[in-house]
This record gives C-alpha cells, structure tokens and sequence, in this order.
C-alpha cells in the first residue's frame, strides 16, 4: 500500500499536470511539480505545521472592525478562527474585521484567518462557491464543518484547488475538517486518511450534544479521531482552556483553538514555543 507522502505526491503531480496539451508543456509543469517538493509551505501556519509545531488559534470576537483591532493586539495568537457557519453569509463584514487587523498591526503581519463555512451537506454547490468567496476575501484557511464521509472530505480537497497544504508541499492554503457527529466518528479513519487532509478535528461542543451529554463517549470520539490522525500522520486540532491545553498539548494535538485568550502564553510554553 503506497504511503501518505506518496498519495499526496501522486495527486499533487496529477493537478499540476491535469489539462495540458502537449508533451512539451506535461514535461515543464511535471519538472516543477517535482521542485516544489523539496519547498517550504508559502503559509506560516502551514509551514509550523509540516515541521510538527503546535499552533494556536483564538476566535474572533466580536467579529467586526473592533474584533479585528483587538486581534491584532494580541501577538500570540497564530491565527484567527472566523466563523460564518449560521446566521447570514457576510463576506463583506468579514472584510472589514481583516481590514481594521491589518491597519491596526501596522508593519507587523496581521494574523492569518481561518474562514468557517456552513455545512458541505447542506449544499454542496454553495459549499463550492463559499470557498472560492473565503479564498478570494483572503482567508488561509477554510473550515469545514460537519465533514460525515469520505466523499465529504475529497470535496473539501477538492474545492482548495493547488494551492492547498500538503497537497501542494509549497501551498500557502490550508483546510480544516471537523468531524462532530457520530456519523463522522464511524468515518474517522476514512476522512482523516483522505489525501490532502491539513487539519482534523472533532469538536467537542458538537460531539456533547451528538452523544446528548455522555462526556465519556464524547472523549472517546475525540480520541478516535486523534488516532486516526497519529495514524495518517495528519495534524490534529481542538479546542482547549487553561485547565486543559497542556493535557490536549501530551496527547500530541497539533492546533488549538482557544477559549480563553490566557491560555495562549500556557499553550506557547507547554509546546516549547514559548519565550
């Protein structure tokens, strides 16, 4: 059985090359294909995670140009998690949000954003239209909830187009799949192994009520997922607290979303990031 690296180097090739006329152009575009390989991720976030860094995500709150502002005064967040999953489709707030983080860290960087989408199953065409939107506004990362099956995972992939992490190793996108229903936990091994998967993760908030408060089969599910994870060598996502972070950082979770801004410096240090 080929291993991961070779699957995601196989689809990769196969993009690169997908819809080019004539031998000529296949060799070049194969040639480069076969550069990128040996490159770095163009993203920061994706790039700390191909070299097995743990990084830290905290919400957008509120999600307008003072959210924005008060993102970007925090310097140890390592991304911000956007949602858009309920409630109206609105790019354009979205915008401004980014727009007063990137006027506010001045010649710093502003962090990147991760976009939350509505649920692939509720449409699957306008999943595809949400991604093209989200990428186009800016975001580096599109996530998608409720992802319940394998073919649910090949469109996530699928609609990041070439410029997706890992499948693309100099990508500078990344996708985010949450798996939180018991659907999804019964397909864990087949979404998490899905090539091109950058981030797994099942979302406790979800999960508490899929399984109507039974916290231990919800810890359960959380660590079926993680497993899948260590097995496909995919990095892990959740989301923790202070009193959690540094247990969730031992079991080998590789992104986190915080609910509580201090744990960010707890997170950092724990994970030798710290200084």
């Amino acid at each position: 059985m080929p291993s991961r690296s070779q699957l995601l180097s196989s689809v990769f090739l196969l993009t690169t090359v997908f819809g080019c006329q004539g031998q000529r152009m296949e060799s070049r575009e194969s040639t480069e294909a076969e550069t990128m390989v040996d490159q770095e991720p163009r993203s920061e976030l994706a790039r700390l995670l191909a070299n097995g860094q743990a990084v830290f995500g905290m919400f957008a709150r509120p999600q307008n140009a003072e959210g924005g502002r008060a993102a970007a005064a925090n310097t140890e967040t390592d991304f911000i998690f956007y949602s858009l999953e309920s409630g109206p489709w609105d790019i354009p707030t979205m915008e401004v949000f980014m727009t007063a983080m990137t006027e506010a860290a001045g010649e710093e960087k502003p962090h990147p954003v991760t976009l939350r989408i509505p649920p692939i199953r509720e449409d699957r065409e306008a999943a595809l239209a949400h991604v093209t939107e989200g990428i186009a506004a800016g975001v580096e990362g599109i996530v998608f909830p409720h992802i319940e099956s394998l073919q649910d995972a090949e469109l996530a992939v699928r609609s990041m187009g070439d410029r997706l992490w890992p499948v693309n190793p100099s990508g500078d996108l990344i996708n985010i799949l949450l798996i939180e229903d018991q659907v999804g936990i019964g397909a864990a091994r087949e979404i998490v192994g899905t090539p091109g998967v950058s981030v797994a993760i099942p979302g406790p908030g979800d999960l508490r009520r899929a399984y109507e408060g039974d916290m231990q089969a919800v810890e359960n599910a959380i660590q079926t997922v993680l497993a899948a994870c260590k097995e496909f060598d995919v990095a892990c996502g959740i989301t923790a607290g202070v009193d959690d972070i540094g247990d969730r950082l031992a079991q080998g979770f590789k992104l986190i979303i915080v609910n509580q801004p201090e744990a960010l410096s707890i997170g950092l240090e724990g994970s030798g990031r710290g200084g």
